[in-house]
């Protein structure tokens, strides 16, 4: 059975960046690591520095988990989405080209999740 839209739908997104105060939302995602069934959703500013956002909310979000003490932080690998990008850390999250509803996804090579299966 096919749809037919009755015409277009005009409204103001509730999560657009302006309504949120000087801040973002961001999701981070630690790849392999399905303790966490999804990505974190945070909202900072976009003048934070990528090594804060690690040390302020990456940090407390993850490491309950096993694998956390184990990171070799120079290994990790990063994505915003799809796109593989190596964050300066001295910059902030506008610097390093992540903006609302970004995604930043990093993997750590050789762990691999709770006895290595991915989870």
């Amino acid at each position: 059975m096919s749809i037919t839209a009755l015409g277009p739908y005009e409204f103001k997104s509730r999560d657009a960046v302006e309504n949120y105060k000087g801040k973002q939302l961001m999701y981070v995602n630690w790849e392999k690591h399905r303790m966490f069934s999804r990505p974190f959703v945070i909202a900072v500013e976009p003048s934070l520095k990528f090594s804060e956002l690690i040390e302020k909310f990456v940090t407390p979000a993850y490491e309950f988990h096993p694998d956390f003490a184990q990171i070799d932080w120079s290994k990790v690998v990063w994505q915003n989405s799809n796109t593989p990008f190596t964050p300066q850390l001295d910059k902030s999250l506008a610097e390093n080209g992540v903006g609302h509803k970004d995604l930043i996804r990093f993997t750590t090579p050789g762990l691999d999740g709770l006895n290595g299966i991915g989870y």
